[in-house]
């Protein structure tokens, strides 16, 4: 007997990790940073719901392209065997189509906007399919994964001024470090069986120095975007989410500095704060300008 639509509708929530925000929201925070700077403060609606679904949507297809690469892998690692593809509760196929119609309403979405943020949504569709076949050759990974999530640094400024200037690209470079510094903490959590299964990742390629690299990744980040933004003038309210931000730096050592896995996973998960912080920081900014 074929299972119902409904009885499906679960797994592929689980599939797109719905009940696992933390993923979605690394991306949605630099991604409205780069549109409230592109636009000067609030992008309008129309803008807004653009961005915040067309995340949600791109990050949950890239699940779907992530978790069929790496079905082979993940049966083995303790983490990740028992996703719904490793498992076979969710065929290749559906896997494919799901994320398919994903990334397709996700294109929909930016068509509403113009050809310069369209143009720059195709190598982003592109990167994402790429990354997870790097992690059999390459040996930080997660660089590719922060090129994949920047374009949505991009894709905002494209989308409010029809072109990509100098500053989003020093956000956009900021924004890589980010990304190396919270994906290695992820990477921390499964090292071991990683190392078994002959994957490539920037905590095995850093060995004994990943968290001072996970620190030093914290502060180009930081470093990157105060330097882009100085010329805004944003004021206090900007740099005291800057201070923020460090505090919590400092708190992501303390929880990784041990490398247990509960520390590590426990650091990835609470990265969104960081981003939120500095979103804050130029939305409040902008108001107060």
């Amino acid at each position: 007997m074929t299972p119902s639509p409904r009885s499906r509708f679960p797994l592929y929530l689980d599939l797109i990790r719905w009940n696992r925000p933390a993923g979605w929201l690394v991306l949605i925070w630099p991604t409205l940073s780069a549109l409230w700077v592109a636009a000067g403060g609030f992008p309008g609606w129309h803008l807004l719901a653009v961005f915040v679904l067309g995340t949600i949507l791109m990050r949950s297809a890239g699940c779907c392209i992530n978790d069929v690469a790496d079905r082979d892998f993940d049966r083995h690692v303790k983490r990740t065997a028992q996703r719904p593809i490793t498992s076979g509760q969710v065929s290749v196929k559906e896997a494919l189509a799901l994320g398919a119609v994903l990334a397709l309403v996700s294109l929909g979405l930016v068509l509403t906007t113009n050809w310069a943020a369209v143009a720059w949504s195709v190598p982003a569709l592109l990167v994402t399919i790429l990354y997870p076949f790097t992690k059999r050759f390459f040996a930080m990974p997660q660089a590719v994964l922060g090129i994949a999530f920047n374009f949505g640094i991009v894709i905002a400024f494209a989308a409010v001024r029809g072109e990509v200037p100098a500053m989003a690209w020093l956000l956009w470079l900021g924004n890589l470090f980010w990304v190396l510094a919270y994906d290695t903490e992820y990477a921390m959590v499964d090292r071991d069986d990683d190392l078994k299964i002959g994957m490539k990742t920037s905590a095995i390629t850093l060995g004994r120095f990943d968290v001072a690299a996970i620190v030093v990744f914290y502060l180009l980040f930081l470093g990157f975007w105060v330097l882009a933004l100085i010329p805004l003038a944003l004021g206090a309210i900007f740099y005291i989410a800057i201070a923020l931000a460090l505090a919590q730096v400092g708190w992501h050592w303390w929880l990784i500095r041990t490398r247990t896995r509960e520390g590590c996973f426990r650091a990835f998960r609470m990265n969104h704060w960081v981003g939120f912080t500095l979103f804050a920081g130029i939305a409040g900014s902008s108001l107060v300008g």
